[in-house]
């Protein structure tokens, strides 16, 4: 059975050609992937990530405000009973900012740049 891997956009940012691209990579690469759109809470994914009974949930943030995004995921998929949903994020997220989100509750991080089969490969990992 393929990894179940869902793809969100949380937060308030509306751009979301990379999230786009991630999940076509993931999906060419065998992954069944579920892409929520944009503007999404941290509880709406979590629920999505329930009732589809995802692997793995991929955050794609582009806002600034991703160690909070993550945390506020992280904390959500545990209320939900989800809490062993691996968690991931990517997006622009500096390099000094890697270790707090894996404190958050990431599993992985992807900042721009990281190329897509290397993405693969660490999902492929999880």
């Amino acid at each position: 059975m393929p990894t179940r891997v869902l793809v969100a956009k949380p937060g308030l940012d509306g751009h979301d050609r990379g999230a786009k691209l991630v999940a076509r990579a993931l999906r060419d690469a065998g992954f069944e992937v579920i892409y929520t759109g944009i503007r999404q809470r941290p509880e709406a994914i979590a629920a999505v990530a329930l009732q589809e009974d995802v692997d793995v949930v991929g955050l794609s943030i582009l806002s600034g405000a991703h160690v909070a995004l993550t945390k506020k995921t992280a904390d959500a998929l545990r209320a939900a009973g989800a809490g062993d949903v691996a968690l991931v994020v990517g997006g622009t997220i500096p390099e000094k900012d890697v270790p707090r989100l894996q404190e958050a509750g990431a599993a992985a991080v992807y900042p721009t740049g990281t190329p897509l089969e290397t993405l693969v490969d660490s999902i492929r990992s999880l």
